[in-house]
């Protein structure tokens, strides 16, 4: 018996049947996203008052615009409050903040972490708002952000994720980055909402009722913090609404350092959450049939596009090459036609997830960075261990306002 050809085998078959699912679930998803969102009816007519909460470390390039713009919103000024949460910030860059209206909560930690910046702002701030609005310090809102979150909270939900979109797009990377963002937004956000499930959050853009975010908050110390108050939010019952046109535009990553420090990142707290919160979610399937929070743990453990892309691509290649090799020991033999239609199955999902303003020679060149965006992206898997546990900053520096031609789909 040749051990090699069994294991080699058994292993294919681990990952075919991975990657299978991973395929499965985002063209499910992604088939879902083109078609529309239910509405739902509006149960009452109150404005709130919120509380749009700015948390930064170090981000004196960016900090001053972003709470400038903040101010100006589709909204009653005495209904909204633009707090900066300033970590590290420089006195010059704090006396430029207080020149505006908005509020300043200087924090200092030894290890800074945002959810710790967030409890210590609402510590000081108290309790007179209604809903909170969390954003990065590069996040610029549309002026319509406010009155559209309400108008959801007047439908009954108490917490919704805005349409996160691209800022720049001036580099190969940053179109790529841009790109997986709206996929994302199409296959986690709208096309899991079209099926009646909620919403993925993302850490900005989201508006939460106060009291609930506060006291979830207090209960998190993590890096992922907005995943940690997702799977609390889901594990108790709560609804999670997408806004697809209430838009917040975001940095996007132009370098390749930045790229590897951001996605290690968010993979050591995918892999943490998943094995932090896998049983509890399928006891909690289980038992009492919440579909929402078990489906956030599955998605734990999906792998990023570009890593599944590359991947698929890698063993069809591989399957076509050894096609003739047939001295298989326990006959498991995935040949190329189930890698191949496994990968023209996630081609077509990514392009339909695709928004159509990317669809442009602009984006057809940036493809050629995806076999450098896939190495970097497993070697952000290799270098994993331990990210989950301290904090990784991500630098911004862009300060111009969107324009039009974001909203062009």
């Amino acid at each position: 018996m040749n051990y090699f050809i069994l294991f080699v085998e058994i292993l294919q078959l681990i990952l075919f049947v991975y990657l299978g699912l991973a395929t499965l679930y985002i063209a499910i998803f992604g088939l879902a996203s083109l078609f529309p969102q239910p509405k739902k009816q509006t149960t009452e007519n109150r404005q709130r008052k919120f509380a749009v909460l700015i948390p930064g470390y170090k981000e004196d390039n960016v900090i001053v615009d972003v709470a400038t713009d903040a101010l100006i919103q589709d909204y009653p000024s005495h209904l909204y409050e633009v707090i900066v949460i300033a970590d590290s910030f420089k006195p010059e860059t704090l006396a430029a903040l207080r020149a505006i209206p908005v509020r300043v909560v200087e924090v200092t930690f030894e290890i800074s972490k945002k959810s710790k910046a967030l409890n210590k702002c609402m510590q000081v701030i108290g309790d007179d708002y209604d809903v909170a609005l969390i954003l990065d310090a590069d996040n610029i809102m549309d002026h319509d952000v406010l009155k559209k979150i309400n108008e959801a909270f007047n439908q009954g939900f108490q917490a919704v994720q805005g349409h996160r979109t691209a800022k720049n797009t001036n580099t190969d990377f940053a179109i790529l980055d841009a790109v997986s963002e709206e996929i994302n937004n199409k296959i986690f956000r709208k096309g899991h909402r079209v099926l009646g499930l909620s919403s993925a959050l993302i850490g900005s853009g989201m508006g939460i009722d106060y009291a609930l975010f506060k006291r979830t908050m207090l209960t998190v110390d993590s890096v992922g913090e907005d995943k940690e108050v997702e799977m609390r939010l889901l594990k108790s019952g709560y609804k999670i609404e997408y806004l697809e046109e209430a838009h917040i535009y975001d940095e996007k990553t132009s370098k390749k350092d930045v790229f590897v420090n951001q996605r290690r990142r968010w993979i050591a707290a995918q892999l943490e959450f998943f094995r932090k919160y896998f049983f509890d979610g399928l006891w909690n399937f289980l038992r009492y049939g919440n579909v929402d929070y078990f489906d956030k743990v599955i998605q734990m453990i999906q792998p990023p596009r570009i890593l599944l892309l590359g991947l698929l691509i890698i063993f069809s290649i591989l399957s076509f090459v050894f096609s003739n090799e047939t001295n298989s020991t326990l006959k498991i033999d995935i040949t190329f036609t189930y890698w191949i239609g496994l990968l023209i199955i996630t081609l077509l999902t990514l392009m339909i997830s695709t928004p159509r303003k990317f669809h442009n020679t602009k984006t057809l060149l940036a493809m050629f960075s995806l076999p450098m965006g896939f190495l970097l992206m497993f070697k952000s898997l290799l270098k994993v261990k331990g990210a989950s546990k301290r904090f990784i900053h991500t630098t911004h520096e862009h300060t111009e306002k969107p324009t039009k031609k974001h909203l062009k789909e």
